[in-house]
C-alpha cells in the first residue's frame, strides 16, 4: 500500500476525532491529548494498515481504545469527583423548551453514560455506519442499533427533565 500522507491526514480527521474524543472525555485537554496520541499511533504504527478506505475506521478505534485505556487507569487510581458545576449547566428552564440549542443538546449528550455517548456520537455527530461503529467499539451492530436507540431515548428524557417536563405532559404539547 502507498504511504498515506500524514498531513493530509490531520487535515481530514483532526476535528472529526477531537469531536469524538471531546465527547468521550468531556474535557478540552484531555480530548486534544487523545487526538495527538492517536495520530502519534498512526505515525508509529500506520504503516501496518493494508486497506487505505479503512483509515477513518483505525483512526476512531485507536482513539477510542486509548480513552478506554486512560478511563481504566483513572478509575484504579482516581476517586470519582462530582462536578457541580457540570450539573447546573444541565438545569434548564421550561420556558426554553422549544429553542433547545445545540449547546444544550450536547450537554445532554456529555452527561449521558460512555455506553450511549460513544455510538450516539458516532452516529450522529461523525456519519459512521453502523458497520464502522461496530468496528470502532469493538461489539456487534446489533449493539450499536440497541445503544443508540437507548441512548437517543435516555437522551430525550433527560433534555425533558432539565426542562422541566414529565413524560404525562410531552404527550399533548408537542409542536411540529
Amino acid at each position: 500500500m502507498a504511504a498515506l500522507d500524514f498531513e493530509k491526514l490531520v487535515e481530514d480527521f483532526y476535528m472529526p476525532l477531537y469531536r469524538f474524543a471531546l465527547s468521550l472525555s468531556r474535557q478540552e485537554s484531555d480530548a486534544a491529548d487523545l487526538t495527538q496520541q492517536t495520530f502519534f499511533l498512526w505515525a508509529s504504527k500506520g504503516h501496518q494498515l493494508r486497506d487505505a478506505s479503512k483509515v477513518k475506521t483505525w483512526l476512531f478505534t485507536s482513539l477510542y481504545r486509548e480513552f478506554l485505556g486512560r478511563k481504566r487507569q483513572q478509575d484504579r487510581f482516581l476517586e470519582s469527583e462530582n462536578n457541580p458545576e457540570a450539573i447546573a449547566a444541565q438545569t434548564v428552564p421550561a420556558s426554553v423548551v422549544e429553542q433547545l440549542d445545540g449547546d444544550i443538546v450536547h450537554r445532554a449528550l456529555l452527561a449521558l453514560e460512555e455506553i450511549y455517548r460513544a455510538p450516539l456520537t458516532l452516529f450522529y455527530l461523525q456519519q459512521h455506519s453502523y458497520k464502522e461503529i461496530a468496528e470502532i467499539l469493538k461489539v456487534p451492530i446489533g449493539t450499536v442499533m440497541s445503544r443508540i436507540s437507548r441512548g437517543k431515548e435516555r437522551l430525550r428524557q433527560a433534555l425533558a427533565d432539565s426542562a422541566g417536563l414529565t413524560k404525562e405532559n410531552q404527550g399533548g404539547n408537542a409542536h411540529g
